[in-house]
């Protein structure tokens, strides 16, 4: 027994070794892994919003936790909306991996908020051909008066000096980019100390930046960057249709298709595809909203075109609903994205092609339909009216007569001789009321 047991555990003991040295090369690779210097690279390519804020925010994250030297954003934006730009400052100013803001390729620009994140980060760098500037802060609400306005660019114009302050850059030409909307060329801005070197490629900067000491929220740290492997953060394919629907052109045709759709669903209960696809549009639309500046008057106005042209269909008002149903859409088209900003408002191009292209479907529908309405009826009781035929006997008041192929019972409000030739101007219970062909008929 005791045999037994000292083999039993010299087993278990075996086992627990071959366990422990596995776990040991197991954490040893992953060590090995961590330990390999590197930086991380995301690119940022358009306006500043909720999305590419998150991509920012996720990109420093995972920085910090793959103990990566640094973080480069190449930025190349227009500018964007104010809070996510504040998001992504208070994430570089309080982030615990350093972080470069490289304005590149050439071409490039980083400016309104781009500015901001610019100057907030740790290393601020530009690519020859781009250009800096240009922050001053513009209304995208609707209409403010000049108190606001006054109010919003002393808030921006003392947040853009305590970021260059904080980053020991110019705090004065800061400011002017604020209230005066001023802009730089790379080598102007190398020169007035807005940022700290000018780089010809991604390369080129990680070698300059070798040696160069930044101050994180843990303490001093300087970088060593030369020939250091990058590694490309990938955006998820989610953010990447989430960017693509929150662009002001595709969040407007998505809420156009989604409004047709429905109307097609609600015109032709039982369709099933326009009503799933509509819903399916409204929804990606609703969420690329909240991301846009939204007039809720323009929103309104399209809505009620929808409820116009259903009604349409419903109730005969000769077209006045069409017209009504296209001058609503067409004002809410206008007023949907209330902002002076370009990037931040459907084109006009597209507004006017997609209400043309509707205005033409629902009068060529209209039409349709007013003919139709006008067109003489061919069936049923009415459908015999005005028809023609040859009295088969005589009529006084009642007899035969032959109409459109067919054999009647028929009733005549004067006497009518067997062969003469008639006219139906009624019809009760499958009897026809006649009258005699006159000449001119």
């Amino acid at each position: 027994m005791k045999r037994q047991a000292f083999i039993r555990w010299s087993y278990l003991i075996f086992y627990l070794i071959c366990f422990l040295f596995l776990f040991s090369l197991i954490f040893a690779d992953t060590e090995d892994e961590r330990s390999k210097r590197h930086v991380n690279l995301v690119r940022v390519d358009g306006p500043i919003g909720p999305i590419s804020a998150r991509i920012i925010i996720n990109a420093i994250s995972s920085s910090v936790e793959d103990s990566a030297e640094a973080l480069v954003i190449e930025l190349n934006t227009p500018g964007g909306l104010d809070d996510p730009m504040r998001s992504i400052v208070s994430e570089i100013l309080n982030s615990g991996v350093p972080v470069m803001v490289y304005v590149s390729p050439s071409g490039s620009r980083a400016a309104s908020a781009g500015v901001f994140i610019t100057l907030s980060a740790h290393i601020a760098a530009m690519a020859p051909g781009t250009n800096i500037g240009a922050a001053h802060p513009v209304g995208i609400g609707g209409q403010i008066d000049s108190t606001m306005v006054d109010k919003i660019t002393n808030d921006a114009a003392a947040y853009i000096k305590s970021i260059a302050t904080k980053r020991e850059r110019n705090a004065e030409w800061a400011e002017k980019a604020v209230r005066e909307s001023v802009s730089e060329t790379e080598y102007d801005a190398l020169k007035l100390n807005i940022i700290d070197l000018i780089a010809e490629n991604l390369r080129d900067l990680l070698d300059q930046c070798d040696g160069k000491k930044v101050l994180l929220p843990s303490g001093e740290k300087e970088l060593k960057t030369e020939k250091i492997e990058v590694k490309r953060i990938e955006i998820d394919w989610r953010d990447e249709i989430l960017n693509i629907i929150s662009n002001p052109n595709i969040a407007y045709v998505l809420y156009t298709l989604g409004m047709l759709g429905l109307f097609f669903e609600l015109s032709n209960p039982g369709s099933i595809i326009p009503g799933v696809v509509g819903a399916i549009c409204l929804i990606l639309a609703f969420f690329a909203f909240q991301t846009l500046p939204i007039n809720y008057a323009g929103l309104l106005l399209m809505l009620l075109a929808l409820l116009f042209f259903f009604a349409e269909i419903k109730v005969p008002s000769h077209g006045a609903l069409t017209i009504g149903g296209i001058i609503s859409m067409l004002l809410g088209s206008l007023m949907l994205f209330e902002s002076p900003l370009p990037y931040l408002r459907a084109s006009l191009g597209i507004i006017i092609t997609i209400v043309a292209a509707t205005a033409l479907f629902f009068i060529f529908a209209v039409g349709m339909g007013l003919r139709a309405q006008r067109r003489k009826a061919t069936t049923g009781d009415r459908g015999m009216i005005g028809l023609k035929g040859v009295a088969r006997s005589k009529l006084d008041p009642e007899g035969y007569v032959f109409v459109h192929g067919e054999i009647w019972k028929a009733t005549a409000d004067m006497k009518i001789e067997k062969g003469e030739k008639i006219k139906v101007i009624g019809v009760e219970d499958l009897t026809l009321k006649v009258t005699k062909l006159k000449a001119e008929d």
